[in-house]
C-alpha cells in the first residue's frame, strides 16, 4: 500500500489559510464595530486564563526566588548595619550618662533651670514637590494629630525644616535647602552665632554675613542657636565645608553641607518646643514717634549717676 504522506501539498492548505484569514478579519471588523464582542471577549478570556497562568508558572517561580535571595540578602545587610549602630549608640549612651549627671550637677550648683524634655511625633513621608525651584515635601500628620504652621522637623541626623501649611492629615514642610528658608545658628565649637539660608540644593547651605576675622573653620558643626524662638537650641544643622577669604572684603564666603539626610530620609520627627516666657511688654513702641515727650520719659527711666550730674554741671 502506498504510504500516505504527513503534510500534504494539495489545494486544501491553502483555502484552510484563506478562511482563518477571513474569519480573523470578521471578527476584528466585528469587535470594532459592535460593542456585543466585548462579552464574547470576557468569556473566551475566562477559558483562557487557567492555560495563561500555567505558562507563567515557570516565569514566576523564577521571579519570585531571584526576589526573595535579594531580600534575604538585603535583610542580612541591615541586619548587620542595625547591630553596628547599636553598638555604637550603646557606647555613647554610657557616656552620656555620665555627662548628663555631671551636667545636672553643674547646673545646680550655677542655680540654673532645668532644660525641659522636647515632646515629638513620628511623621513618614507622602511625596516631594516637583519644581526644581522649591524643596518642599508633604508628610502623614496634619492638625488632628498637632502638627502646626512654625513647628520644627527632623530626621535622625539633624534639622530637616519646618511646617508651613497643615491640613487635617497631611502637613507641607520647608526644606532647609529652600532658598527661601533662613535661620539662625551658633558654632558649636565656639558660640558665634550666625544665619543660615538655603542655596536652592540639597547638599549646601550659606552661612552669611561672616565677618573676614571670624574663628569659623571647615568641619565646625552648626547648631540651631533658639534665638529666633521657633526652633529649640543645640539641634544638629550643617556642618562647615568651605571657608573663602577673598582680599578686601569684609565678609568671608562660607557653605555648609546640611547633617539632615534630605535626600534620602522617609520618617521624621516633629518636635513641640515648649512656648516662650512671656515678657514684659517693651516701654518703646514701634510705632512711637519720636518726639520730645519720648525723650524726657526715657531720661527718667534711665537716671544719671550723681558723679555724672556733678561732671555735667
Amino acid at each position: 500500500m502506498p504510504i500516505k504522506p504527513l503534510f500534504s501539498h494539495g489545494p486544501l492548505p491553502g483555502y484552510r489559510l484563506f478562511f482563518c484569514v477571513l474569519a480573523a478579519s470578521i471578527l476584528m471588523f466585528a469587535d470594532h464595530r459592535f460593542t456585543r464582542m466585548e462579552d464574547v471577549r470576557a468569556q473566551m478570556t475566562m477559558v483562557v486564563a487557567p492555560v495563561q497562568w500555567v505558562v507563567s508558572v515557570p516565569s514566576d517561580l523564577l521571579n519570585w526566588g531571584a526576589l526573595a535571595l535579594s531580600d534575604q540578602q538585603a535583610l542580612v545587610d541591615e541586619n548587620r548595619r542595625l547591630r553596628e549602630q547599636i553598638l555604637t549608640l550603646s557606647h555613647r549612651g554610657q557616656r552620656l550618662a555620665n555627662l548628663t549627671a555631671e551636667n545636672t550637677e553643674l547646673r545646680q550648683l550655677l542655680k540654673a533651670g532645668e532644660r525641659r524634655r522636647i515632646p515629638y511625633i513620628t511623621a513618614e513621608l507622602l511625596s516631594l514637590d516637583n519644581d526644581p525651584f522649591s524643596h518642599q515635601m508633604v508628610i502623614d500628620r496634619g492638625h488632628r494629630n498637632g502638627a502646626y504652621v512654625g513647628q520644627p522637623v527632623i530626621d535622625a541626623s539633624g534639622l530637616v525644616g519646618q511646617v508651613t501649611a497643615v491640613s487635617a492629615y497631611s502637613s507641607r514642610v520647608l526644606l532647609l535647602a529652600d532658598a527661601s528658608h533662613a535661620l539662625p545658628v551658633q558654632i558649636n565649637r565656639n558660640g558665634l552665632r550666625f544665619i543660615v539660608q538655603g542655596a536652592g540644593r540639597y547638599g549646601s547651605v550659606n552661612v552669611l554675613h561672616v565677618p573676614d576675622t571670624a574663628d569659623i573653620r571647615e568641619g565646625d558643626l552648626l547648631t540651631t542657636s533658639g534665638l529666633a524662638g521657633r526652633f529649640p537650641p543645640g539641634y544638629p544643622v550643617a556642618r562647615v565645608t568651605e571657608v573663602y577669604h577673598d582680599p578686601g572684603q569684609p565678609f568671608a564666603r562660607v557653605t555648609a553641607e546640611p547633617t539632615a539626610q534630605l535626600q534620602r530620609a522617609r520618617h521624621f520627627l516633629l518636635l513641640f518646643p515648649p512656648p516662650r516666657e512671656d515678657v514684659d511688654d517693651p516701654i518703646w513702641d514701634e510705632s512711637m514717634d519720636i518726639s520730645a515727650d519720648a525723650i524726657h520719659a526715657a531720661q527718667r527711666l534711665a537716671p544719671i549717676e550723681p558723679d555724672d550730674a556733678q561732671e555735667d554741671r
